[in-house]
């Protein structure tokens, strides 16, 4: 049954509420503590029980960090970077050109610039090298060091491994691994085939700073100095949102800790984004994920690779701010091609149908540093894993992003030992490809039967997923305090949304031109302001702005609104139906 009856809203959604069994829990866990119902029903759908409450809502992260040890080649990886450390040798980090890899790599650069050593940093160009390491720039860089550190990428990287003769090669990364290793001095990677998996959901920066832990701990054993980790942790949250990890377990409480972290404002290059950015407030999930990860990775996308980790490791605040300055610069150009992309890939996907366990779209001269964040955006308007390829010649690249419960990045592998692609590899939310043109359409085939098989499209765009109902007078700034104890909010782990039902419009306007300013009201009088992005592009802000006295039922997330000095709360919304 459709919640409070909506099967089809002004944005064509069916509304789906808790079951019975979660509505039970919810239910349970507020008569046993003593907590808002809204929060209970948060806390049950991430299926805390009444004994995990408290920790759970003051998460402490030496409780929830993993031994570094529990990952293979975590101590010899450990060791040798010391090694190179006390034996002040040559080291070249060699990172992925996006925030995973450019936050990895300046973890490393500023640990390694503490315990007084300076390293060179390559990051590879997306266009002219691709990614990962290539055995030229692998070769090149052995040639002049004694130890490469391969950050985000490296566990599929035989050939240039094996390339850098007379260096000794660690990798730390995320990405899936094969059935064999490179020959690598050290693998650390969750997601190799050898590994159990508990760690799978963390990003390159996590394990990075996992053997930041191991070198800690085997400093402290030797009774030297060693820098203080946790003043890294902004480095480590901004990477876990950026590569959408899941918010769960150590990575929830990373991001959490590194959030308060950021807030200090210590880090040189994050203030200066985040000035550039325009960020007036203290940093939450939506500034890292939507205001500096996408200037981050700009400098990958369409400009200079090595922007963002300079950034990020610099110290100097000129520096920083001419960085910054780019790299906002080049988001601005980043958006406009990406809009030209997304509108034409969208359009080839619909005529395709966007029913389909994958949607996906290909064409020639799509730049490949737009294509996997125009993936996300078809993801996102359709519920569905998608694929964007832009190609060059007979040559395609293209990037993928799935939905949650759908391995991605195991399907692109099998197409990949199948021969219907040339290169293939990822983790399970995001992954790249290179596929011939020839092999294309049965590539996208058989890659839909692999995800279909998952369960993808099993889930219609249309339904939009709804944690309870409120009423205008529940929503507090008190009632948001307690709700903001149990996030971070973000991949694996929704923020909020609740209805509002049976709502008169007390006053709209539209602000911009495509955004609407609404202040809604029940019966009792209670009233609630509003803002719906995006909405007078279609129906639904056309009938909410022209209401007529009709009363709507609402959804969205609820919000605080820092205006001219004043807090107040507001909904974001999202979607409505009539009452």
């Amino acid at each position: 049954m459709a919640f409070l009856g909506v099967e089809h809203s002004l944005t064509g959604r069916r509304w789906v509420g808790p079951d019975g069994e979660m509505q039970r829990k919810a239910e349970a866990l507020a008569q046993q503590t003593g907590l808002p119902d809204p929060l209970c029903a948060i806390l049950a759908r991430s299926g805390v029980e009444t004994a995990e409450v408290d920790s759970y809502l003051a998460p402490k992260l030496r409780d929830l960090l993993p031994d570094p040890r529990s990952l293979k080649d975590m101590d010899a990886a450990a060791a040798r970077v010391l090694r190179a450390v006390s034996g002040r040798e040559k080291i070249a980090v060699f990172a992925d050109y996006d925030v995973d890899g450019g936050s990895s790599a300046a973890l490393l650069l500023i640990w390694l610039r503490q315990m007084g050593r300076d390293a060179t940093l390559y990051v590879p160009d997306r266009i002219d090298e691709g990614y990962g390491p290539n055995e030229t720039a692998m070769a090149g860089l052995a040639r002049d060091h004694g130890l490469i550190i391969c950050v985000d990428c490296g566990t599929l990287s035989h050939a240039p491994i094996a390339a850098a003769k007379g260096a000794d090669v660690v990798v730390l990364d995320h990405h899936l691994g094969g059935e064999s290793l490179p020959p690598a001095l050290a693998v650390v990677n969750p997601n190799r085939q050898d590994e159990s998996g508990d760690l799978a959901h963390l990003c390159a920066a996590s394990v990075v700073f996992l053997m930041l832990v191991e070198a800690g701990r085997q400093l402290r054993e030797a009774g030297a100095k060693r820098p203080d980790l946790m003043a890294l942790l902004d480095l480590v949250a901004l990477a876990t949102v950026a590569d959408v990890a899941p918010l769960i377990g150590v990575n929830r409480a990373l991001v959490r800790q590194g959030l308060v972290v950021m807030a200090r404002r210590n880090r040189t290059g994050l203030v200066a984004l985040s000035d550039v950015a325009r960020l007036d407030r203290a940093p939450d999930t939506y500034a890292l994920g939507y205001m500096l990860g996408p200037r981050i990775n700009a400098g990958g996308r369409i400009g200079q690779a090595d922007l963002g980790a300079r950034l990020l490791a610099t110290d100097n605040p000129q520096e920083a701010q001419a960085l910054a300055a780019r790299l906002d610069a080049l988001n601005t150009d980043r958006r406009s091609i990406e809009t030209q992309v997304r509108d034409t890939a969208l359009a080839q996907a619909s005529q395709r149908g966007l029913d389909a366990p994958l949607v996906w779209a290909a064409e020639e001269g799509w730049h490949p540093g737009v294509v996997g964040i125009v993936a996300a955006r078809l993801k996102e308007a359709t519920n569905r894993p998608a694929v964007v390829i832009g190609f060059d010649g007979e040559i395609g690249k293209g990037s993928a992003r799935s939905v949650s419960g759908v391995d991605l990045g195991a399907a692109i592998h099998q197409l990949e030992r199948e021969g219907l692609l040339l290169k293939g590899g990822g983790h399970k939310m995001a992954a790249g490809l290179t596929v011939e043109r020839a092999q294309l359409e049965p590539a996208m085939d058989r890659l839909s039967d692999l995800l279909a098989r998952q369960g993808a499209g099993a889930g219609g765009p249309q339904d939009l997923r709804l944690d309870g109902m409120l009423m205008p007078a529940a929503a507090t700034q008190e009632l948001l305090g307690q709700l903001d104890r149990a996030g971070p909010f973000g991949q694996g782990a929704p923020a909020p949304r609740f209805a509002l039902p049976a709502l008169q419009v007390r006053y709209a306007r539209p602000v911009g031109e495509t955004h609407l300013k609404l202040t809604l009201a029940d019966d009792s009088g209670a009233r609630l302001d509003a803002i719906a992005f995006g909405v007078m592009e279609n129906d639904l802000g056309a009938r909410l702005l022209n209401h007529d006295g009709a009363r709507f039922h609402v959804a969205g997330h609820l919000e605080i609104n820092h205006f001219q000095g004043r807090a107040s709360v507001q909904l974001k919304l999202g979607d409505a139906a009539p009452a």
